[in-house]
């Protein structure tokens, strides 16, 4: 199994690119500083972190495009990928990212508005509103259907 789940804050904004093709698709790269856990720096008593390059496409892509920002505190989950590739001085260079399945927010929108954040939801990133939801957020109940029939009186 390979199952990643990680909550750090974003050392900078996103970068996003979007895919060559029939169907643009958006790709966005950044990076996590993750605290070691119980890990103290033995020469000034600062925590240490790990930095984890995080990719997310499409959806989940535009996403941290338009609402992550620098120092936002987030929570993400995927897969580990590594992989390899020669630089142009001929050296062999390995990687490792996760590449999300899904991310949201860690900090409550009043914690992220102090740091000037700005975003309006904080829900996960793949999870669309159902189509027959009206503004209110609850669902419409189709026509016919009876009292009895409901979970609830």
């Amino acid at each position: 199994m390979n199952r990643v789940i990680l909550m750090g804050r974003l050392t900078r904004d996103p970068e996003v690119r979007y895919s060559q093709g029939e169907r643009s698709m958006a790709i966005a790269r950044y990076t996590l500083a993750v605290d070691r856990r119980g890990r103290r720096n033995q020469d000034n008593g600062e925590q240490s972190a790990d930095f984890i390059n995080c990719v997310a496409f499409d959806r989940a892509g535009e996403f941290a495009e338009k609402y992550f920002r620098q120092g936002m505190r987030v929570l993400v989950s995927g897969r580990l990928q590594t992989g390899s590739y020669v630089n142009k001085d001929g050296q062999k260079v390995y990687t490792t990212e996760v590449i999300l399945d899904d991310q949201e927010f860690a900090d409550s929108k009043g914690a992220s508005s102090e740091m000037g954040g700005g975003y309006t939801q904080s829900a996960p990133a793949q999870r669309p509103a159902p189509a027959s939801a009206i503004g209110d957020g609850f669902m419409n109940i189709p026509d016919g259907v009876e009292d009895e029939g409901l979970p609830f009186n």
